[in-house]
């Protein structure tokens, strides 16, 4: 179940960042970052709850590959996300050259929940 209750602190980040994108970031950051710290909160949300199917399989089929994929998954929401609202919060643009890590941790994930399930 570590993985769904990794999934669960996600999720629940993942509505704060929201929330204060939505309403307090509104008034204080461009058109243009207020749309790449989104893009990290949609990425964000969309992971975390990749991570919640990451539990389930880890207990249909565990095995190193599921726990695999959860840690990649993990690790690209803090590489893709975190990037993009550190990115979008202080316009520091050198932060965007690491967000595709996150983006390919993320395939990797998804790549080793497949091979997972098809044990």
């Amino acid at each position: 179940m570590l993985w769904a209750r990794v999934g669960a602190i996600f999720m629940l980040l993942a509505v704060g960042l929201g929330a204060f994108g939505a309403h307090a970031l509104k008034t204080r950051l461009s058109t243009e970052m207020l749309t790449v710290f989104e893009t990290g909160v949609r990425y964000h949300v969309y992971h975390a709850l990749g991570l919640f199917a990451v539990a389930w399989i880890a207990d249909k089929h565990p095995g190193h590959l599921a726990q695999l994929s959860g840690w990649a998954l993990t690790l690209g929401i803090l590489i893709f996300s975190g990037s993009l609202y550190l990115l979008s919060m202080t316009g520091t643009r050198w932060l965007g050259a690491i967000t595709p890590i996150g983006g390919l941790l993320f395939l990797v994930g998804w790549v080793l929940f497949f091979l997972a399930i098809s044990q």
